[in-house]
């Protein structure tokens, strides 16, 4: 193809362009105030050029001169720098093989029949396939090929980038090493690595560090995406980058299995972030004719620092990665019943619960563990999804009824992907749990982890949550997921094929999902996993929420949900007003700073509303109902971090604006104070500078002294306003309402 323009996607006010200009083997893509580029060297090598703020369509990419020289346009390779520097060593790769001198982490290893472990991937060729630049590399003497894929959002400049590999020769080859993307930024020695990290119970804690030729990994070995570390980075520039300016590089990868993202300089100090399957215990022998496809890797650039990087990829998670996109429901408010009877579930008790949860204005019901089979603790019927007929005589039925004449609709908690020992499931395939034979079983939480990767497993799980929702009016499912993998093995295929397991079984469990979805188009799911255990852009695009942190203490929670919100949107992120003392911490919070803390995000309640006293109602009430009026603006709108909620600050500050700027709310919470505080106002954001807006506050009351009922948008980004707030853990909340 010698030349060739292609509208990538198109809207009204917004269009994306792949470019491969003629005469020249250098391709572009922009979109939405971002250009990336690459271009063929004179070697063959598919080297990066650019990634960041846009360039002009005819700004010059590469320095030789066409006019001048009468030559193609080229990108020259550079040569050796020395013994210890070949050139392989030393040129840049859009995706790298594992050879030639390459001394930096390849985009893919392998092994061929014989033995050889040189890989060294050059053009071939490219294509405009829709939406898709398609760029074939190939290895320079083996029938082996990588195809490259490249797409650019207009209206974000988001990139989703993946990458195949194909075996063209008449024996196995086997893959050691695989990533979707490798991405290349030029060099400097002032980009810090910003990540998200944590525990169970203490996840989405924010890092940095300096990137160095130290390499940062951040990984799972887990087998699902793990609490430690998210496949998620933010390149930022020390003493440049801000929260709200500066250049900001970022990304996702949209895999929900065992991953490995690296970070750090290469030996001329330029930075590469490479992302995909962690080759940790992986291998996959492709067949001959056989192709192995990596997951998605989105990545993106702002010039608007972290907070203009986050509500970005907010904006194009929503519109390209959510089930619904743009057009999906907000989240509704939900009560879930295991706070008030853990394994304790019957029918008569369950009835009441929903007549408490009614009465404050829920509008889903959700009965969690202990519905089913021989379920009284953690210990048993864990697979036998079936309803227990001792606490439900006559099905669920009877109390899905009752939950819809109170005008909830009704959910079910589920964790199919696990079984007890205990169970007549393992009793009937013991065979069907990641084993070794011969070698110990262990047990999470008194559970064994199903085979996914087998196609029995997942037909028969399939069925079973098919007959489940089918049988009964289930609106919503939360799909819980309490243990990591332990003994890994596959013993049913053969032993070249057993570390397939990591892809197979992630495969599997989209398949379950994306074919429960298409069979009851209106079924809902919670994606769970004791908290934020499984939380990425996989599985985001076959769920309508996630459950962030088992840790529901509403002030851990603001910096839960802080960090979450990084690189996830709100429109997705449940938070809970739970009992207190929290079990988490044993602190004690007031029920109107719990609730606060939730309405940032999709509230839930999950107190045991058997112990509430008629005031606590009449005050979640209120909350519930103030809820309603802004849930729009909170789960779809703008996020803006004006104080963010930090272990060494008293105070913190969020505010939201809906996408047409006609409503805003600001919460301000106060963690601790002291006698005499005299606090600076706090600077609402994203406001329209020259409308007009009322402010109330939330819930009700009166405004605080000097805070006038009406005034621009520029008036309150430029004087703020403070609230009043006085001792530990209390909060308020501020509503602007644009006035015609």
């Amino acid at each position: 193809m010698a030349s060739a323009v292609v509208a990538a996607f198109s809207g009204v006010d917004a269009q994306a362009k792949v470019t491969a200009p003629a005469g020249a083997r250098i391709f572009r893509l922009d979109g939405a105030g971002v250009t990336y580029a690459m271009g063929v060297d004179d070697k063959g090598y598919l080297q990066p050029l650019y990634w960041g703020a846009p360039l002009a369509p005819g700004d010059p990419l590469v320095s030789t001169d066409p006019v001048k020289t009468g030559d193609p346009v080229l990108v020259k390779a550079p040569g050796e720098l020395s013994g210890f520097d070949p050139a392989g060593s030393v040129t840049l790769q859009e995706y790298p093989g594992q050879g030639e001198g390459l001394v930096n982490d390849p985009g893919i290893k392998t092994i061929f029949a014989d033995g050889n472990r040189d890989l060294v991937l050059k053009y071939k060729s490219h294509s405009v396939r829709g939406e898709t630049l398609v760029i074939e590399l190939a290895d320079i003497n083996r029938p082996l090929t990588v195809t490259l894929r490249y797409t650019i959002d207009p209206d974000t400049g988001v990139l989703a980038r993946s990458a195949s590999v194909r075996n063209g020769d008449s024996r196995p080859v086997r893959v050691d090493q695989i990533a979707s993307a490798v991405f290349t930024l030029p060099v400097s020695d002032d980009y810090r690595l910003h990540y998200l990290t944590g525990r169970h119970a203490a996840e989405w804690t924010k890092k940095d560090v300096a990137i160095t030729p130290a390499l940062t990994v951040l990984e799972s070995r887990r087998g699902s995406t793990g609490h430690g570390n998210n496949p998620y980075f933010a390149i930022g520039k020390d003493g440049v980058t801000s929260e709200d300016a500066g250049p900001v590089w970022y990304g996702a990868l949209a895999w929900s299995g065992s991953f490995r993202v690296s970070v750090g300089q290469d030996n001329l100090g330029r930075i590469r972030i490479m992302g995909g399957y962690n080759p940790y215990d992986f291998s996959w022998t492709l067949k001959p004719g056989e192709t192995l496809d990596t997951p998605v890797f989105y990545a993106g650039y702002s010039n608007a620092g972290m907070g203009g990087a986050s509500r970005t990829f907010h904006k194009f998670e929503i519109a390209h990665i959510l089930p619904g996109g743009e057009k999906a429901k907000p989240r509704p408010v939900v009560y879930n019943s295991w706070e008030a009877t853990a394994f304790d579930v019957t029918e008569i008790g369950q009835e009441a619960l929903a007549e408490k949860a009614a009465r404050i204005g829920v509008e889903r019901f959700v009965v969690d563990d202990g519905w089913f089979g021989a379920r009284n603790s953690d210990k048993a019927g864990l697979g036998d999804w079936t309803v227990n007929r001792t606490k439900f005589p006559n099905g669920l039925k009877p109390l899905i009824d009752k939950v819809h004449t109170l005008g909830m609709d009704f959910g079910l908690w589920v964790e199919p992907e696990m079984v007890n020992v205990d169970s007549d499931l393992y009793r009937a395939h013991p065979d069907w749990v990641l084993n070794y034979p011969g070698r110990p079983r262990t047990e999470g939480r008194n559970q064994l982890v199903l085979n996914l990767a087998r196609t029995d497993v997942r037909d028969h799980l399939l069925g079973v949550l098919d007959k489940l929702v089918a049988e009964n009016d289930i609106a919503f499912l939360k799909w819980d997921y309490n243990r990591n993998w332990t003994e890994a093995g596959w013993p049913q295929v053969a032993v070249q094929d057993q570390q397939r397991v990591y892809v197979e079984y992630v495969r599997n469990l989209y398949y379950i999902l994306s074919e429960l979805r298409r069979r009851h188009p209106k079924l809902e799911i919670e994606g769970c996993s004791g908290g934020g255990g499984r939380v990425d852009l996989g599985i985001l695009g076959l769920t309508d929420e996630v459950w962030p942190s088992d840790n529901t203490d509403p002030a851990d929670r603001l910096m839960i949900q802080d960090g979450f919100t990084q690189a996830y949107p709100v429109a997705v992120m449940m938070a809970w007003v739970t009992d207190s003392p929290n079990w988490a911490n044993t602190r004690t919070t007031s029920l109107d700073y719990r609730f606060l803390s939730s309405m940032q995000g999709g509230l839930g309640i999950g107190a045991n509303l058997d112990k509430w006293k008629d005031e606590d109602f009449t005050t979640a009430s209120k909350w519930v109902a103030a809820y309603k009026t802004i849930r729009q603006t909170v789960q779809r709108g703008q996020l803006y971090r004006i104080d963010p909620p930090v272990r060494d600050n008293a105070s913190s500050a969020t505010m939201y604006v809906s996408q047409d700027k006609r409503q805003g709310v600001m919460f301000q919470m106060l963690h601790s104070s002291m006698w005499r505080d005299n606090p600076a106002p706090n600077h609402p954001k994203g406001l329209d500078p020259a409308r007009s807006y009322a402010v109330s506050v939330l819930g009700g009351g009166a405004l605080p002294d000097g805070v006038p009922a009406r005034a621009s948008g520029a008036y309150w980004m430029e004087r703020g306003l403070r609230a009043p707030l006085k001792g530990d853990f209390v909060g308020t909340a501020f509503v602007f309402e644009m006035k015609d």
